[in-house]
């Protein structure tokens, strides 16, 4: 080989090296520091287009209910009531709502204990919220209890991610 291959092989070494170690400070910075959490207008988080397929509204057939999609006395918002976005409220209107670290979450956790996708919170065909965590590493508790299945949620029941406390209220 000549040895203007070779110095040009050397600096191409050279570059993705220092490209490798670059990414590798970066991902163990946002581990350290976390994701920047802005504040936005309103007191409603962001949504993010749904990534999960769309569950079909809940068909008139029967059930003594009627056809409507809400049940008499079912919760209507999901209220955080500790943690750093203690007093924020999301309208519950069927769709299936994620917990994270993640940018692209429902609500945005700017917690340590969080994962990127920790956990969601979707309505079964009866009308009833369920909770589950997505394989985070320090798990989701609702009422003391670490979620291991999905499980559905109470009104009123505390479902804990990390500092951050969650309920479903009417």
């Amino acid at each position: 080989m000549s040895e203007l291959t070779l110095t040009v092989m050397r600096l191409g070494f050279l570059a993705v090296l220092w490209l490798f170690v670059i990414v590798a400070v970066q991902v163990i910075r946002s581990d350290l520091f976390g994701t920047r959490v802005t504040q936005r207008s309103g007191s409603a988080p962001r949504r993010a287009p749904e990534r999960q397929p769309a569950r079909p509204p809940q068909q008139a057939s029967g059930g003594g209910r009627g056809g409507g999609r809400s049940r008499r006395g079912a919760p209507t918002k999901l209220v955080v009531t500790e943690g750093s976005l203690t007093g924020t409220t999301v309208a519950l209107q069927g769709q299936t709502i994620t917990l994270g670290r993640a940018h692209d979450s429902t609500i945005v956790l700017d917690d340590d204990y969080a994962s990127s996708r920790h956990a969601r919170i979707y309505p079964d065909r009866d009308g009833q919220w369920i909770v589950e965590d997505l394989g985070s590493t320090n798990g989701t508790y609702l009422d003391r209890n670490r979620l291991t299945t999905p499980t559905p949620i109470p009104p009123g029941a505390p479902i804990r991610i990390g500092k951050t406390v969650i309920e479903l209220r009417k």
